[in-house]
């Protein structure tokens, strides 16, 4: 899809010199270049979508998997030992398939060849990719370059030398989903985007090392906020982490952001994801007439990373950690 004086990738290339504000732009729409290319020069433009994927037959799927309509499980916050074990697998698997994505991640790339490598990547384990329809959502992978917070649709906009893309993984086997993701450099990328992905990485371990029994869902945030606050960069509030377990999105509502009234107290058994998106300048947020993608209001750049958490007797056990994972502990302590 386009906005209004954009176009697609295959417009007129820009000229070497671009022109002044009141000239005519340089796409041919007849606009002047100030109310049309000039406030998208090097932003993120929406790129063609292709048809929703197909999983075969064999495969579990989620109750969405069909009809796109997600409906409320009655599922219980603290989960049982069985499907605990069964998160171990889910998350181990997406935290597997999320790492060979970032590998496949390369200047002329697109991110719908990201997507169809994902898809492959779930197939081929007998696993059914997670937002694949869920609410309609057509792909089977979120890809969210630069500027996009969240939710960016994979289409055929190919990524280009000093892009950070987020890529998010979740994968639905055995009956329960396991949900992680993070961002990724393409090619050489300049200090200022390698150090925002560095902070945001570690709010996300400092996120999960405030995770204890007894303790307000709220200490989360809290970390979280504090750490991107001393690097003076935003802290997006519109999405947040949540529960997870036999359903994608459960009840538990985790914040990035410090709020008092955020009072649930963490217990044994519980399970949630910690995704914070954290931004070089404005924490607000605006969407794509699709629906789906969010993009920073001042178009500055986002990075983010996520786990499947467990809280345990004493803290936290990374469910989409471990060896084989992209972030697979905090940065200091590795």
């Amino acid at each position: 899809m386009t906005y209004p004086g954009e176009g697609m990738e295959t417009m007129t290339t820009p000229p070497s010199t671009l022109p002044q504000s009141n000239d005519p732009c340089w796409c041919g729409s007849g606009r002047k270049y100030k109310r049309c290319h000039r406030r998208t020069e090097g932003r993120v433009l929406p790129g063609l979508v292709s048809p929703m994927r197909t999983v075969p037959e064999h495969i579990g799927r989620p109750p969405y998997a069909g009809t796109g309509e997600v409906f409320s499980l009655d599922e219980s916050n603290v989960k049982s030992p069985d499907v605990i074990e069964r998160m171990r697998v889910a998350g181990k698997m997406a935290g597997e398939i999320l790492r060979l994505a970032g590998e496949a991640v390369d200047p002329g790339v697109t991110t719908e060849q990201l997507d169809e490598y994902v898809h492959q990547l779930h197939i081929e384990r007998d696993a059914y990719p997670s937002p694949l329809n869920y609410q309609g959502y057509p792909k089977s992978v979120c890809t969210s370059v630069n500027e996009v917070i969240c939710h960016g649709i994979p289409d055929s906009r190919a990524l280009v030398e000093g892009d950070i893309v987020n890529i998010d993984v979740t994968a639905y086997v055995g009956g329960v989903h396991g949900d992680t993701n993070a961002t990724f450099f393409v090619g050489d990328v300049d200090p200022v985007s390698r150090q925002l992905v560095a902070v945001t990485e570690e709010c996300t371990w400092l996120g999960i090392e405030a995770v204890a029994p007894g303790r307000p869902i709220s200490d989360i945030g809290r970390a979280i906020e504090d750490h991107a606050h001393k690097h003076q960069y935003g802290v997006v509030r519109a999405f947040i982490g949540h529960g997870i377990g036999e359903q994608f999105h459960g009840d538990i509502q985790v914040l990035h952001y410090y709020n008092s009234q955020a009072s649930l107290t963490m217990r044994p058994g519980m399970t949630f994801t910690i995704e914070p998106m954290i931004s070089l300048g404005a924490w607000q947020h605006r969407m794509w007439d699709d629906g789906w993608t969010a993009v920073t209001a001042d178009g500055s750049r986002t990075a983010q990373f996520e786990h499947t958490i467990l809280v345990t007797d004493d803290g936290a056990d990374v469910l989409t950690g471990g060896g084989g994972a992209v972030s697979p502990a905090a940065p200091w302590n590795r």
